[in-house]
């Protein structure tokens, strides 16, 4: 499995004549450096904001603006642009998409480049729309996206802000970083894990002391959270349990906040066990293993210049308490984040608990581990152990769920 789906994949990313233009460039940057073959084309209005060339340099590829253009098609195999372009791509996105192009696609139109694309197209399509609060509200403009989306067309959008117009109100163009979400949901479907429904934890707990003070730790989120993208990339349902992080969701992840271990346990229970059984849970969170015995409903006071005691009593396993359930998910993966003896530990928790596959890895490491972009881990199962090098925690994560699609593919587990 990739770690990034769009890798080798084929997108068509259509431009229209939006002040928003210029951020399509950016989503055009995005799309190519993560691996994928960007084809633009621009319709006639979007070039009055952005020059073809800025396109083809980003891309590397042929920048397409005139239906009537013959000549080369970039290597598609034909030189009718549209079908060339319509029948090789995996996604076709249009961002920014404007209330007129909007209005020509819902109405089936094909004057000019961009619309008869969509019209030969049957790859998913996305649209990111863009334009004043007014035009967006216009029940005209609603007809247009109900008929759309009815016809299984992605709506990406659009945001409420502030307008080119200074007026504020929804039709503002939705960030590149959230398209490219978009894109990777869409181009996921299908995958090794498409039925299948994932329950992730990631990020924290905080276990309060009184209203402004609270024990902690010093995960991030990170690993929790690319493992639920990778989950994505697969095809699988996810639903996403966090502790307090400021990481954003992925598209498509049914996103679950909570702050203590207790009610993350009892999130746990509710998506994961029982009548929500789910195909595998996976607690990448760093759950606090201890709480204050006493919560205080008043801020704490110092008293003279002495210190304090703090009585502390252990919180839920969530684990645990997983692996007595009747309806447990079908796959259990657990985390270890260890100091010392990192394999053995890790191998008396997973065995202890009754994982699947316990992931360890060792928190003194300065490159790795807890608010790192990258992990150094080790996959322990009852068939061995498998160390992997310092990788990136997307790469990490692409690894965990190419796992888990191969395991759950196993006739033993339907």
């Amino acid at each position: 499995m990739q770690s990034n789906i769009l890798v080798g994949k084929r997108i068509v990313l259509g431009v229209t004549g939006s002040i928003a233009a210029y951020k399509a460039a950016t989503l055009a940057s995005h799309l190519t450096q993560q691996g994928g073959q960007v084809d633009v084309i621009m319709t006639e209005a979007a070039t009055r904001f952005v020059a073809p060339l800025t396109f083809q340099a980003l891309t590397g590829r042929p920048v397409y603006a005139n239906m009537w253009e013959t000549g080369s098609t970039g290597g598609l195999g034909t030189h009718i642009a549209h079908v060339a372009l319509a029948h090789a791509a995996d996604l076709l996105v249009i961002a920014p998409c404007t209330a007129h192009t909007l209005a020509r696609l819902a109405l089936g139109l094909s004057d000019d480049l961009l619309s008869v694309t969509v019209l030969a197209a049957r790859c998913p399509i996305l649209i990111a729309p863009a334009m004043d609060a007014g035009m967006y509200e216009n029940p005209a403009t609603q007809q247009h996206i109900a008929a759309l989306r009815e016809r299984g067309v992605t709506i990406a959008g659009p945001a409420i802000g502030r307008m080119a117009s200074g007026l504020e109100g929804q039709g503002r163009f939705i960030e590149p970083e959230e398209v490219l979400g978009y894109c990777r949901y869409l181009l996921g479907r299908g995958g090794p894990l498409a039925g299948r429904h994932i329950v992730v934890t990631a990020g924290p707990t905080r276990e309060a002391l009184d209203p402004v003070r609270y024990l902690t730790n010093r995960s991030s989120g990170k690993q929790g959270f690319a493992i639920a993208q990778a989950a994505l990339d697969a095809g699988s349902d996810v639903t996403l349990i966090s502790g307090p992080v400021s990481l954003p969701t992925p598209v498509g992840a049914k996103r679950i906040d909570v702050e203590s271990a207790e009610q993350m346990g009892q999130a746990v229970f509710a998506h994961a066990c029982g009548d929500a059984q789910a195909d595998a849970l996976i607690m990448a969170a760093a759950v606090a293993d201890f709480r204050p015995a006493q919560f205080s409903d008043h801020k704490i006071k110092k008293a003279g210049s002495g210190g304090m005691s703090l009585d502390l009593t252990q919180t839920p396993d969530i684990l645990l308490a997983v692996a007595r359930q009747t309806h447990r998910p079908r796959v259990v993966v657990g985390f270890a984040a260890e100091s010392d003896d990192l394999i053995g530990n890790a191998q008396a928790k997973r065995k202890h608990k009754g994982l699947d596959l316990i992931v360890a890895n060792d928190i003194t490491a300065t490159d790795a581990g807890f608010e790192a972009d990258t992990n150094r881990v080790a996959f322990i199962t009852s068939d061995g152990i498998n160390e992997l090098p310092l990788m990136s925690k997307e790469e990490v994560a692409a690894r965990l769920i190419a796992w888990l699609a191969e395991y759950l593919s196993a006739d033993s587990l339907p």
